[in-house]
């Protein structure tokens, strides 16, 4: 029997499509936005084994999770006690360094949400991810929302573990410095630090993917995609408005690039380049040429450049990307001055080449603040590698919890990496090119 997971506060699928790879089985999942459930959908539910376990009683349609919560308060309550686990992050835009972080957004108060479906349901495992202002905005009781959290977990019977931890060192070729929450009913797992487990597998972790403890760069995850020694076709969706495509490279260049291919046999889709006018294009040229990669552009690099704008990134392409934001024009191509694709975007943060994006490619003006195109779909996500690095410690975890009377783990629990599996047959008939 696989290990049961309800996400929660879903978006694209990033944090499922992670858990499942390691192992877990969603039951069901919760978005409130109609783009990103339909992203998470086409990719995660039709088809799929999710389909078919999909409970009768909860349309399969975006749903804000308070709602549910007050329309099926007897069928979730049925699942107390049958569920090993519940993930997710409440949306982050209340907490994050780069908002307004007010306690009364509303978005802040998911967090009592996502307490209520724990408390529902009580789960065996809980995991909880999120920005690291998690760990500095003041909840309205007067400590943090991290010590919130984990006094009311504390309260429900669970143990809680927590830490700020970096994307980049489970692979993904981005910094990006998340909050992570664990929490297991008490006394469940005694001795056992979860995140300390985590440190421990992260380089076997990389190993059995083929991938280098020193990190991966930004060249090491796109170089493969490139509109150089050939003329770019027209966007198979958007070529009737002028639209241009990138063109992946026959072979993969880098152990990152093998891994994202697993599963992929066709050319990926959200591979759009920008249109840029000559004098955005000269002006990226030369923030390319003069200014310091990897990093915002400085205060006197904008002056002398007449940029406004404070977060333009020019990329590294020996180093990761500092994270991957929701806005298209935030980063720079590492050896070109353009925007980056979905695609791009996408690979930064760890999804497959498989993975596609539903809804708008983007969206500007008044729309931007509550829509959800493609490249706010990929910045809000999980970045799925890091989520099957966890998703492997949690695993680990059930089997210390699911012990027969003589103290073996039970054989019941599938604890196998699904994507590994996938991973490794694609690897037999793949080869790298050197970049």
């Amino acid at each position: 029997m696989a290990a049961t997971l309800i996400d929660l506060f879903a978006g694209c699928g990033g944090l499922s499509l992670g858990l499942s790879n390691a192992g877990f089985s969603p039951q069901f999942a919760v978005e409130a936005h109609d783009d990103a459930f339909q992203t998470y959908s086409s990719n995660l539910i039709e088809g799929t084994e999710l389909d078919e376990v999909w409970p009768s009683w909860l349309e399969k349609r975006a749903w804000h999770a308070e709602k549910l919560l007050d329309q099926h308060p007897d069928q979730l309550a049925d699942l107390r006690g049958k569920i090993d686990l519940i993930a997710g992050g409440p949306p982050c835009q209340g907490f994050s360094m780069n908002g307004l972080r007010r306690p009364d957004d509303p978005r802040s108060r998911m967090v009592e949400v996502y307490l209520d479906y724990v408390k529902t349901i009580r789960p065996r495992l809980v995991l909880l991810e999120n920005v690291v202002g998690f760990r500095s905005m003041k909840h309205r009781t007067g400590a943090t929302y991290s010590e919130y959290v984990e006094s009311e977990l504390e309260a429900l019977g669970y143990d809680t573990w927590s830490e700020i931890i970096r994307a980049a060192d489970w692979g993904v070729p981005q910094r990006r410095p998340r909050f992570v929450l664990i929490a297991a009913l008490k006394r469940s797992i005694p001795g056992v630090d979860p995140l300390q487990r985590l440190r421990v597998a992260r380089k076997a972790f990389l190993r059995e993917r083929g991938l280098s403890s020193d990190g991966t760069t930004t060249q090491d995850a796109l170089s493969d995609l490139d509109e150089t020694g050939y003329t770019p076709s027209l966007d198979s969706d958007w070529g009737h408005l002028g639209f241009k495509a990138l063109q992946r490279a026959t072979k993969p260049k880098s152990p990152f690039q093998l891994l994202m291919r697993a599963g992929s046999s066709n050319r990926p889709t959200d591979m759009r380049l920008p249109r840029h006018s000559a004098t955005t294009t000269d002006r990226m040229r030369q923030i390319l040429k003069s200014c310091e990669r990897g990093v915002c552009l400085r205060p006197d690099d904008r002056a002398r450049l007449g940029i406004r704008k404070r977060s333009t990134t020019p990329l590294d392409p020996l180093g990761p990307a500092p994270t991957i934001s929701t806005l298209p024009d935030d980063f720079i191509h590492y050896a070109q001055p353009r925007a980056m694709t979905v695609r791009e975007h996408a690979r930064l943060q760890s999804f497959p080449d498989w993975f596609s994006f539903k809804g708008p490619y983007t969206t500007g003006g008044s729309r931007r603040r509550d829509a959800c195109p493609k490249y706010t779909q990929v910045g809000n996500a999980v970045p799925p590698l890091l989520a099957e690095a966890l998703g492997e410690t949690l695993m680990g975890l059930l089997s210390i919890q699911q012990r027969d009377e003589f103290g073996h783990p039970a054989d019941s629990l599938n604890v196998r990496s699904k994507r590994l599996t996938d991973f490794r047959e694609v690897a037999n008939g793949d080869r790298i090119t050197p970049a």
